[in-house]
């Protein structure tokens, strides 16, 4: 089996495998132009897995991508995407050389982050990828979807100056993206929208440009600020995101939505964890969480370089003793933070915590704790107060979420 590079000329073939893997059928593009979610494939940065025989067997691609640390902080990402064996050639190495080979031409390239969306959760740990985000779906019945009246005045979530537009997806694509791409700036976890994505219409709504409603708000000096994307069938409106600048914007956006006539039930899909809304309510049980799940899965290439790349927001130091199994590297680091700037550097020092890395990639953008992989028996603290000193050390200013889908 060889594992080669793909180039522009590969696209149709590429596509084929990748589709063939999960038993699905290319779609095809829109008249006008308009992309299908793998119209903005990076061809340079594809592989196929080719059998002694010739045919491709297998696929794996990435992305270029920015990806937001705590601190506000962006750096460059590879989104690994469109990872698949065919049926006929699964558990026989094929995606263990794959994933070898990808992750080796990364680090060539000079990348020392990796994320993807895990299409099953069991797939990618042993590569090294850890859940890192999370996302929520809460439906709240409408009926009983009245807000209850802030009990503290001048609270951060008060109805901001400003109003709610109704738009048509159509008529909207660029200011979207410019919301959108404010947002992400903020927001840990979050990842970029290349132009080419929303020139392609490339992905699921409201990049795709698949008919959409999109409510959006402005401030009081008529700047879009916010917007929620959302379909209404058979008395059910889902939202597929809800992009905001703030918790006030946040909250105009949800309060438009939920005085939205003929509607028996109001779906949020890509809730960021410890969302404000069940709270928010005057019937805390008119909204139920009907998912709670992973989303974005990272992978740190160079320790060092991640640790000191993302913004820290309490002083302290430790020892890291990191194991890599799938790369065969095993590396011990000091970890020590001050004024908000880490330095991570190869020591001798005995170890405060033992970890994989995927279990370093989990806690790098703080949406777990080390203190959680400490109890659930995967990080071995060494000391009695070590995980609570990580714990500490890792905090990030806001919980990261991940709205982009790849």
């Amino acid at each position: 089996m060889e594992i080669r590079p793909t180039t522009d000329q590969d696209l149709d073939v590429f596509v084929a495998t990748m589709h063939a893997a999960f038993g699905l059928h290319p779609e095809t593009p829109e008249e006008d132009g308009g992309g299908v979610w793998w119209s903005a494939f990076e061809m340079d940065r594809g592989l196929l897995a080719v059998a002694a025989d010739g045919r491709p067997v297998g696929t794996a691609a990435a992305y270029s991508f920015e990806l937001t640390l705590p601190g506000g902080i962006l750096v460059p990402a590879a989104g690994i995407t469109a990872v698949g064996v065919l049926p006929t050639h699964r558990r026989q190495g094929v995606l263990t050389a794959m994933m070898r080979h990808q992750l080796t031409e990364l680090r060539a390239r000079g990348e020392f982050l990796a994320v993807l969306l895990a299409s099953e959760a069991r797939i990618y740990g042993r590569f090294g990828y850890g859940p890192a985000t999370y996302t929520g779906r809460i439906t709240v019945d409408r009926h009983r979807g009245a807000f209850a009246a802030p009990r503290t005045p001048g609270s951060s979530a008060a109805a901001p100056a400003g109003s709610v537009e109704l738009l048509r997806r159509a008529d909207c694509g660029e200011l979207l993206e410019q919301v959108y791409d404010r947002y992400r700036r903020a927001q840990p976890g979050a990842l970029s929208r290349p132009p080419r994505w929303w020139a392609l219409g490339a992905g699921q709504p409201p990049i795709a440009r698949t008919p959409r409603y999109v409510a959006v708000h402005r401030d009081a000096g008529g700047v879009p600020d916010g917007y929620a994307s959302y379909t209404l069938t058979d008395g059910t409106l889902t939202v597929d995101e809800t992009v905001a600048a703030d918790d006030a914007v946040t909250t105009a956006l949800i309060g438009f939505l939920l005085g939205h006539d003929l509607v028996t039930q109001v779906t949020f899909k890509h809730l960021p964890p410890g969302h404000p809304l069940r709270w928010q309510l005057a019937d805390f049980r008119a909204a139920q969480v009907s998912s709670d799940s992973d989303w974005l899965w990272v992978r740190l290439l160079d320790v060092p370089r991640a640790l000191t790349a993302r913004g820290w927001f309490t002083d302290g130091e430790l020892v890291l003793d990191v194991d890599d199994p799938f790369l065969g590297e095993h590396h011990r680091y000091l970890l020590t933070v001050r004024d908000g700037k880490a330095g991570c550097v190869p020591t001798d020092r005995d170890p405060d915590l033992s970890l994989d890395v995927r279990d370093l990639g989990s806690i790098y953008l703080g949406g777990s704790t080390p203190g959680t992989l400490v109890r659930a028996g995967h990080v071995r603290a060494h000391h009695p107060d070590a995980a609570a000193r990580a714990d500490l050390l890792f905090y990030a200013e806001r919980p990261p979420h991940c709205l982009h889908w790849f």
